[in-house]
Order: C-alpha cells, then sequence, then structure tokens
C-alpha cells in the first residue's frame, strides 16, 4: 500500500496540499514575468509548492531551473552550481549539455566532467582568476534564452546562503545589477531563515530591496489539512473522525511537515478506524523521534536563553520586559531581551513577527515544555 503521507521531503501530486490561492499567484509572476521572494519558516512547504508550480509552468516556450544554493560556502561555488544547472535544465540530453556548455560559455572554456551515469552526474567548473567569469555566468540565463527563444525561470532555493559569503554584499549588488537587466529572465527567491531573508528583501539599503513581488507563506487552514487527512485515510481504506484529524493539524500548530509526520504516525497506528489512544501513541511517538534534535538545540544555551523559552511556551508572546515578567521568569534587565531575542532568533529557535514571538518549531515547543526542568 502506498505511503498516504509525506514529509521531510517535497511533496507533489496527490501529496500536495491546498496552496490553491499561493500557487495561482506565482504560476502567473512566472508566466508574466514578476520576480518572486517567497519566505517562510523552515518545512512550511515552499520548496514543494515552487515545485509544483514549475511543473505546472513547463512549456515548450518556457524553462524553469530550480537549484538549491544551501550547500553553497563561497562566490565560485555558487557560480558553478548556477552555471551547471542552468546548461543541464535547459536541455533534455548530455550531448547538448556539452554543445551548449561551449556554445554559452566559450570565452570562460568550462571544464566538463561525468560521472558514473552521464545522464545525471554532469558538472562544470572554471578557472577563477579570469576577470570575465563573474559577468557571463550572471548572464548565462539571457544569453540562454534569446539563442534559443525562450523564456526561463530561475528558482534558488535557501537564497539566504549568499548573505554568509566573504563580501556578501558586493556580491549581492552583483547578482542584482546582472539579473535587473535581464528581460526574458524570472527570477524566484525563497529561503527558510526569515529573519535573513527580510533583510535581503526589505532594508533600504539592501541590493535586492525590491526586487520583486514579496510573498510571506502562510499556514495551510485546519479544514483544509481535515480535508486532506480524512481524504488520505480514505484512499487507503482507513477511516478518521473529523475530530481527530482536527486534533492532527492543531497539535502542531497546522506545520505542514508535522501535521503530514503526525498523520503518517496515527495511520500506521490505525488497523481500520483511528482512535484516541492511537493518537497518543503517535503523539508520543513524534516526541521520541525528534528527541535527540532538540536536546542539541537546548545543548549549551544560556540560562537567560532557556528562561526566555519557557516565557514563550507558557504563551508570553510579548512585553517581556514587564516587570511581573521579568521577575517571573528570571530574565534580568530589560536591556537583556533584545539580546535574548537575536540570539534565540539567530539560532532559529524563535520566529518574530512584528512584536510577536513564537517557537519555530510547535513540536520543539511541546517537547519543550515536557523534557526540560524550570528554573
Amino acid at each position: 500500500m502506498e505511503n498516504p503521507f509525506v514529509f521531510g521531503s517535497a511533496t507533489s501530486g496527490e501529496w500536495f496540499t491546498d496552496r490553491e490561492a499561493d500557487a495561482k499567484r506565482l504560476l502567473a509572476n512566472f508566466r508574466h514575468n514578476v520576480n518572486t521572494i517567497l519566505i517562510s519558516p523552515r518545512r512550511w512547504g515552499k520548496t514543494s509548492l515552487v515545485r509544483k508550480v514549475s511543473e505546472d509552468a513547463r512549456s515548450s516556450t518556457l524553462k524553469v531551473v530550480n537549484m538549491d544554493v544551501f550547500a553553497c560556502r563561497s562566490e565560485e561555488e555558487f557560480y558553478t552550481l548556477y552555471a551547471t544547472e542552468l546548461i543541464k535544465q535547459t536541455a533534455s540530453r548530455w550531448e547538448e549539455w556539452v554543445e551548449n556548455a561551449k556554445r554559452f560559455l566559450s570565452g570562460l572554456v568550462p571544464k566538463i566532467s561525468f560521472g558514473a551515469d552521464p545522464m545525471t552526474d554532469f558538472t562544470l567548473s572554471f578557472d577563477f582568476s579570469n576577470k570575465q567569469l563573474n559577468g557571463e555566468i550572471l548572464n548565462l540565463p539571457q544569453k540562454i534564452a534569446k539563442e534559443k527563444d525562450i523564456r526561463i525561470v530561475v528558482c534558488l532555493d535557501e537564497f539566504q546562503q549568499v548573505a554568509e559569503f566573504d563580501n556578501a554584499l558586493y556580491f549581492q549588488r552583483k547578482l542584482r545589477s546582472a539579473w535587473q537587466l535581464h528581460q526574458d529572465i524570472t527570477y524566484c527567491l525563497y529561503g527558510s531563515k526569515k529573519h535573513l531573508m527580510t533583510k535581503l528583501f526589505s532594508k533600504q539599503n539592501m541590493p535586492f530591496y525590491k526586487f520583486g513581488d514579496v510573498i510571506y507563506l502562510q499556514k495551510i487552514s485546519t479544514d483544509d489539512w481535515v480535508t486532506f487527512i480524512r481524504h488520505r485515510f480514505e484512499v487507503t481504506g482507513k477511516q478518521i473522525s473529523t475530530g481527530l484529524a482536527k486534533e492532527v493539524a492543531v497539535t502542531v500548530e497546522n506545520h505542514s511537515s508535522y501535521v503530514q509526520q503526525l498523520a503518517w504516525l496515527l495511520w500506521v497506528q490505525t488497523d481500520k478506524e483511528a482512535t484516541e489512544a492511537g493518537f497518543e501513541a503517535a503523539y508520543t511517538d513524534l516526541l521520541n523521534q525528534n528527541s535527540m534534535l532538540y536536546f542539541k538545540y537546548v545543548d549549551g544555551l544560556t540560562t537567560y536563553q532557556l528562561n526566555f523559552l519557557y516565557a514563550v511556551s507558557d504563551g508570553v508572546t510579548s512585553e517581556f520586559t514587564r516587570k511581573e515578567n521579568l521577575e517571573r521568569y528570571q530574565l534580568g534587565t530589560s536591556a537583556n531581551i533584545r539580546r535574548l531575542k537575536t540570539s534565540l532568533e539567530n539560532k532559529e529557535l524563535i520566529d518574530i513577527s512584528g512584536k510577536t514571538v513564537s517557537f519555530n518549531d510547535p513540536v520543539f515547543k511541546l517537547w519543550f515544555r515536557k523534557n526540560v526542568r524550570r528554573f
């Protein structure tokens, strides 16, 4: 029997849930040459959404190139990945990859490498002492589009990684100065480190300020999750009540990956119809499966940082500098609050939206309340 729920990787087809309005907006941007910046916390479904819309948008005259820059640690690694994926994903045969690499990058004399499987293992490398390299590679998609009389959508996952490069601001200026001149290319830049992505695209002094349509991805509604969970149970010959399906979604605060994971664990516990006892077993399993990761989260946190998390886990979302909150949770002085927020946000343990603070990971919040000793 096929797995009815998918988590930990991008979903597609029947496993893809809702996002109809987001998909419609993103597809319109792809087709009408509107750059898009897509921001949300990790595992909310950004990659799944972009991959689904990519499939819907592809045609004989519109190519979509997807790449993940998370592993790139330098400009050189970015250029290598960028050129390789552009050549590979705008052609269908490995013979054409070689031909196009020589044709579109002739001035850079790229080295072409194949692995054990020439149909997938294709990589370019360059002499980075060549001063022409930067402009040639950054303008590669526009050159391909003009030569082939097509349009290209370039999707870059975990784009905030460019903020970690040496001379990051200078590199971002180079990207912006090249990409803003491309007439036949649409860019979709998305990432999961919300505070870094927001800084890159919302601050007026940053190169990518007002580069495109900024979409802050929202959570899928409880009603949509209930419909999805009940349907996925039914197509595999099992049943789950509306109330229990709602409990699955609400328990993990509608977090896409965790809804799918908890629903899967409950499905495994179910013979014919899901029960509350099965849900409790699935919930315990979910916490246990993630416990080692969560121990790493809290290992090394200061007492003040832990106390701040205690406050958030108790439902305090703002006004941390009030005297009663400072005293009750032993947070130190008012001046200490800003440092605590910054440090925990940088560790991706909390999310800050306006003046409201919440846990980035709702299951970590549940685990924290159960397993970490209070002051």
